[in-house]
Order: structure tokens, then sequence, then C-alpha cells
């Protein structure tokens, strides 16, 4: 996991660029929190409002994400009123709890922005509960999360807005239909069910923290969507959090809250979350494991029992999350992860169309978003995959196909990626032969998506194999992406369970 996290390719340093843009806008907005004499418990809300801020708005342009950032206040202060006014009255407290986490669920239906503002609101609720937030202090929160969002969002679109330069990337949306086939409606479901079967059982463990049950299961949900990426998940955050407490035993219970030392640490545990996100999910449950034991640190509550306690609650919500996928209105991860490699092949067909165009002389035309969204959908396979690919995975002949699969979308993508960049050459001189090839990948790509008898695809390798020799950079990358399709034909339409032949 280690060697993944730092050697994992990073293009253009965003990663590095996110999680240093992350430690300056939160730290400000802390920091600026403790100058208007705001308490402990102020800053802290104002620094949660400010992580969520950077971490989850991904609108596909930077007018968009500035519209959903000042929409979270909106949507999170409301909640925020409520969950302190219902702070004494536990039994409405948790079915106002259990239905801010459908609603947060359900919202991803609107994309991007439906996503944040349902986290947003969903952490809001949390947060009250972490910090046992009453009607007296709202005014005072109120406050510092509007000045922390002021501050983080000055950061992000003023000073250090690096998305300017980067082509607009279309956040892809999960596959959908109607009613109980609509993935999002089904997770809202098993979201509410899984955290009601965390709430109850978190509660017999402890009744004073047993939100991170619930916490749990909203997280293990969140950015899935089979039940095969919500097993995946459920395990990479117990396991995440397991290695965060062993660390905690030896970085926060040692520091007994002294506030420089914290201060460093919670700055390298924001880094880190963000840094890692895009890569390793265990990783980054390591991370917040580790600044949550710090700041109750801070708070002065922090024991070895309390981290014990942190394991349980947190295997508890995996479980019910589990559960709610297995048992209650289940997403099969093979029809998901059909479903994201259509998408990608469109976009691979889409790329090959624009690069046509931009060779043969149009200047409007423009393949790097689409190259852009490519790497998107990509993560979005191998997210989908990484149940048949996980090292536990008993399915053999599936974990070989999904390995296959992924290797090919790789070289599609290192190959589509070549040949914009050639595109975008203003001396690349047309040449009628990449007319031809650029047709053949349009039609490789829709036989794919066919689904093309046995036979067929035999035609379509052996024409390709014959036009290997080319002297034209443009034609190798696409006589290379012609070839990784005509590959993909196999592992994508044999039987899921049948063996795969060298």
């Amino acid at each position: 996991m280690l060697k993944r996290v730092f050697v994992a390719p990073d293009p253009g340093r965003v990663r590095l660029r996110f999680a240093s843009r992350a430690v300056i806008g939160i730290g400000l907005a802390v920091a600026l929190c403790g100058l208007v004499g705001h308490s402990l418990v102020a800053a802290i809300t104002g620094g949660l409002a400010a992580l969520l801020a950077l971490f989850t708005v991904t609108d596909a342009t930077v007018r968009q994400q500035a519209v959903t950032t000042a929409l979270l206040p909106v949507a999170g202060l409301p909640v925020l009123a409520v969950a302190a006014v219902l702070h004494d009255q536990p039994v409405a407290r948790d079915l106002v709890f259990l239905a801010v986490m459908g609603a947060g669920v359900y919202a991803r239906r609107w994309g991007p922005r439906g996503h944040s503002l349902g986290v947003f609101a969903f952490m809001t609720f949390f947060a009250a509960q972490f910090l046992h937030t009453v009607p007296g202090q709202l005014p005072e929160l109120y406050a510092a999360v509007l000045l922390s969002l002021a501050v983080s969002s000055t950061v992000r679109f003023g000073f250090w807005c690096y998305e300017r330069r980067l082509p607009a990337v279309a956040v892809p949306t999960a596959p959908e239909g109607r009613g109980l086939a609509r993935v999002t409606t089904r997770q809202a479901v098993q979201a509410t069910l899984g955290g009601a079967f965390a709430l109850g059982l978190g509660q017999v463990l402890s009744d004073q923290r047993w939100y991170w049950a619930v916490g749990a299961t909203w997280w293990v949900f969140v950015n899935t969507t089979s039940r095969g990426e919500t097993l995946v998940r459920g395990f990479r955050r117990v396991l995440g959090t397991v290695i965060g407490i062993a660390a905690g035993f030896f970085v926060a219970i040692p520091l007994e809250g002294a506030g420089a030392p914290t201060a460093a640490i919670v700055a390298v545990c924001v880094f880190g979350i963000f840094y890692t996100a895009a890569v390793s999910y265990s990783w980054m449950m390591f991370f917040v494991t580790v600044m949550v034991g710090v700041l109750y640190g801070v708070l002065g509550v922090l024991d070895a029992s309390l981290l014990w306690l942190r394991v349980a609650e947190t295997a508890v919500g995996a479980l019910g999350a589990v559960l709610a996928v297995l048992v209650v209105l289940p997403v099969t991860t093979h029809a998901i992860t059909d479903a994201w490699i259509r998408k990608a092949l469109r976009c691979v067909h889409a790329c090959t169309a624009e690069a046509a165009e931009r060779l043969a002389g149009s200047l409007s035309a423009d393949p790097a978003p689409r190259v852009a969204e490519l790497d998107v959908l990509l993560s979005r396979v191998r997210l989908s995959l990484a149940p048949l690919v996980h090292p536990l995975s008993p399915l053999k002949a599936r974990k070989t196909r999904a390995r296959q699969v992924l290797a090919l979308l790789d070289d599609c993508v290192r190959e589509v990626r070549g040949l914009a960049s050639i595109a975008a050459d203003p001396a690349a001189s047309h040449d009628a032969r990449l007319s031809a090839a650029c047709s053949r990948v349009e039609e490789a790509v829709e036989e794919l998506l066919r689904q093309e008898s046995r036979e067929e695809r035999g035609a379509v390798r052996a024409g390709v194999q014959a036009g290997a020799a080319v002297d034209h950079p443009a034609l190798a990358h696409l006589h290379g992406l012609e070839r990784a399709l005509a590959d993909l034909a196999t592992p994508l339409h044999s039987p899921p369970r049948a063996p795969i032949a060298a």
C-alpha cells in the first residue's frame, strides 16, 4: 500500500497541489477563527467545513465549483440547527439522522453538486454529535462555518486556482434507471437501513460515541455503486482505522493535547488525507483516524479505551453497510462494471474522432478534454473492478479477466494520450491513412459495444495485425489502439466465470 501511494502517477502534480492547497486553506480558516476569538469547538467546526468544501466539491468547471461551495451553508446550517435542538431527544435525533443519511445518498442523482451537498449535510449532523452541540452555541458555530468557507474559498478560487489551467472534465455519473432500478434510490435505501443497524448496535457499545458507527456506514457508501465496491471499501475502512488506531497509541496519546505538536500533526494528516484519497482509501482512513485521535486529545477526552471503542464502532458501521448491500436491493458488480467500461469505450471513440478532426485541420476540435474525461472514467472502472482484483478474491477466472481488461484499457488510454499530443502539434500534417485508421478504431469500438460474434472478432483482429508496419507517429498510436480494442473482445464477451486462454 505504501508503494502505491508514493509511486502512483501524479500528472501535472495535481494531487500534490490539491493536498498543499488544502493545508493552506484549512490552516488559514482555523487560524482566523482563533484570531477573532472563537472557541475551540467553533474552530474545529469551521475547520471541518473548510475541509469538506475543499475535498468534496468536484464539479466540472471552476464556476460550478464556486456555486456549489456557496450552497454548502444552505444545506448544512439548517441541519446543524436541527441537530442542536434535538440534542436531548434521542429518538427524534436518531430518526432525523437516518433521514439526513438517506437524503444525502439519494442526492447523488443530481451529480457532483448533489453529492457535495449531501455529504456536507450529513457531516454537519455528525459533527454536532461529535462536539455535543447545543442551541446556545449555534450563533458562534454559524459564524465559524461562514468565515471558514469564505477563507478556504478565497484560497481555492483566488490565490491558488490551478484548475483554471486544466481542461474541464465532466465528472461521470453512475448508470441510472427508473424507480428502484435507479442506483441512487437503491443506495439511499441501503444506507438508511445499514445506518439504522449501525446506530442500534453502536448505541449498545456506547451511548456516547455511537455516531462513529453511523459515520462508518456512511463513508463506506460514498463513491461506491455496486455491492462488490462496498465490500472492498468496508474492508479498507476497517484496515485503515486499525492502522490509524495503532499509530494513535504512539502519537495522539503521548501528545496530551499539546498545542503546537497537535497543530503540526493535524496539518500532516490533512495533507495525507487529500494526497492519498485518489489512490488508497486505507491510507486516507489512516490519516483521518490519527487526526481524529489528536483532536480528541485537544478536547481532553482521549485515552486508550476510546481508541479501541473507535475500532469497534467502525467495524459495526462497516458490517451494517455490508449487510445492507448484500441483502437489500443489491446492485451487482458485473452490471456496474459493464456500464462503466461502455462509458470508457464511448469516450475512446470520442477522443479518436476529435483527434482525427484536429489532424485533418480543424482548429475547433480538441481531444484534450476527452482525454481528461477518459482518465476519470478509467479510475471509475478500476474502482468497480477492485473487488475482482483484490488479493483476497477467490474468483480466479474473473480476477484474471479483470486484470486483462484493466491492462488493455491502460493501453487504450496511453495510445489515446499519445494521439492527442500529436494532434495538438500545429506542425502535424494530414495523412490520408490517418482518416482510415481513425475510422477503423471507431468501428472497433462500435463492434465491442454491439458484442459481435467470436468469428467476426477474429476477422477484425487479423485485419488490425496485418497493418502493423507504420511510419507516422499518429498511425503508430492508432494501430496500437486498434490492437488493444481487438484484444478487449475476448475478456469482454466471454462468459464471466469462464477461464481466459493465454
